[in-house]
């Protein structure tokens, strides 16, 4: 491996473990830890964890990026030539935008909700005395708070079958595939 494509997986593992671990945490401890505190402070409790980890949380999603990027750039050839490897790298890409997508909107709805002082039953569990926005908000932050943890472990089992393609009896599998496939489509025409 090239040092370019080290430093790129460095940064794109390292990023997305971060991102994983980050919002795995989150859910579990930053909001778990808010339901601790007073009825009317689990809002603001919640949301002032989420805002230290905030900063790291762009920085890991930032790294992930760059080091996909730098990774398909690496490997171009073999993301066209290795039967298996495009589709893994389209499904990846596609996870990592819907990763990005819930981890954006979790941070606009936690910001929100954060500044309000007002009885909840958790972090993400309105009560009935609840205003609807606080609530519907809540509501999403619920679902957004297990799927961002389970798109970025996906997108960390994708990275890790992309590694095991890079072993040499895969390659040239994947290579004799997809010649393959290309002599039977030209022989189709």
């Amino acid at each position: 491996m090239s040092r370019p494509a080290y430093v790129s997986q460095t940064l794109h593992d390292l990023g997305g473990a971060a991102w994983f671990g980050g919002s795995l945490m989150g859910a579990v401890g930053v909001n778990g830890a808010a339901d601790t505190t007073d009825r009317e402070e689990k809002l603001s409790t919640a949301a002032a964890g989420w805002a230290k980890w905030s900063p790291f949380q762009v920085v890991a999603v930032a790294a992930h990026a760059v080091g996909g990027l730098g990774l398909v750039l690496a490997n171009r050839d073999r993301v066209a030539q290795q039967k298996g490897v495009t589709a893994n790298t389209v499904v990846k890409t596609l996870l990592t935008a819907a990763a990005v997508a819930t981890t954006a909107w979790s941070g606009v709805l936690g910001a929100r909700v954060g500044k309000e002082h007002v009885p909840v039953e958790g972090s993400t569990e309105p009560e009935g005395r609840t205003p609807y926005e606080v609530a519907s908000s809540q509501q999403q932050l619920k679902v957004l708070q297990w799927a961002t943890p389970v798109l970025t472990g996906a997108i960390v089992a994708l990275g890790a079958q992309q590694s095991q393609q890079q072993r040499p009896e895969p390659q040239a599998k994947g290579r004799l595939g997809r010649a393959k496939q290309a002599v039977r489509l030209k022989k189709a025409a």
